[in-house]
């Protein structure tokens, strides 16, 4: 099977709460378009274990590429391990180089406090618990604490700490999908449509998508504000020697309603 479709899970009830804003949605996005890919999707679910491993079931029937943030600790809200288990239908193993990168993690917190790790003791052990993953998993090395994450599949599990989850993707994206850089051309051109109603440019929306098969037309409106006036944000994008055409046909049918436009480069945008 081959995959093509990114997608990214976002566990914890602190983004929910609103107790913490998330960061993953963002980085992800820009460690993907740094590489010429997208994402296609993004979930967020709280630290509910059945909707956990309901939507890894889910997600891991899918065939896409998915990162999960968050939820692979060893504190009792901590429930992605297990729910990734469960939905493969495997039990839970101490991975062994995982256990001596915990193990060398403690080594080195117990030394920078001038004392000897007692790697018996129950607090470590407890800590152990962050290296059982799903049967088979192979690890995501973390070079923030050496605490690493899993991947199962193409489903990739890392911490929910950004500073710790970003360089452990970039990693994986590096070393997994490097073959998919950039491999599909992607472009898009747009205006600016100055005091349009969506409605009204609706059916010429319509008309570039079934004439352009291949290019997709967006629309992003805005109410405007003080300083800037009412506009939508309309464009083609795709493969670039489909966009060319699609996007004259779009300034045509434009110029032919009388719209007041003002064209945007690659990568600009309205201010609101």
């Amino acid at each position: 099977m081959e995959h093509t479709a990114f997608g990214l899970v976002i566990v914890g009830d602190e983004i929910l709460s609103g107790k913490r804003a998330d960061k993953h949605l963002p980085k992800v996005i820009e460690l993907l378009n740094e590489r010429g890919l997208h994402l296609s999707w993004a979930e967020i679910v709280g630290d509910d274990p059945a909707r956990i491993t309901a939507l890894l079931s889910r997600t891991m029937a899918s065939g896409d590429i998915v990162f999960s943030c968050g939820g692979i600790g060893a504190t009792p809200d901590d429930h992605t391990r297990q729910c990734a288990a469960a939905a493969l239908g495997v039990p839970l193993e101490l991975h062994p180089q995982g256990r001596l990168l915990i193990q060398e993690r403690i080594r080195e917190t117990a030394r920078e406090a001038g004392i000897e790790a007692d790697l018996d003791a129950p607090d470590n052990l407890q800590r152990l618990k962050m290296a059982e993953f799903p049967r088979g998993a192979s690890l995501i090395p973390n070079p923030y604490n050496k605490i690493p994450g899993f991947t199962v599949g193409h489903h990739h599990f890392v911490p929910g700490f950004p500073v710790m989850a970003a360089p452990m993707i970039a990693w994986v994206l590096d070393t997994l999908y490097a073959d998919r850089f950039h491999r599909e051309a992607h472009v898009e051109q747009a205006v600016l449509v100055y005091e349009q109603a969506e409605s009204v440019l609706t059916p010429l929306m319509e008309r570039i998508e079934a004439s352009h098969p291949g290019v997709r037309v967006f629309s992003l409106p805005s109410v405007g504000d003080a300083t800037t006036r009412r506009h939508i944000e309309l464009g083609v994008k795709g493969d670039p020697a489909r966009v060319a055409p699609a996007y004259a046909d779009l300034r045509a049918g434009l110029d032919a309603l009388g719209a007041e436009v003002v064209p945007l480069r690659s990568g600009d945008g309205p201010t609101n």
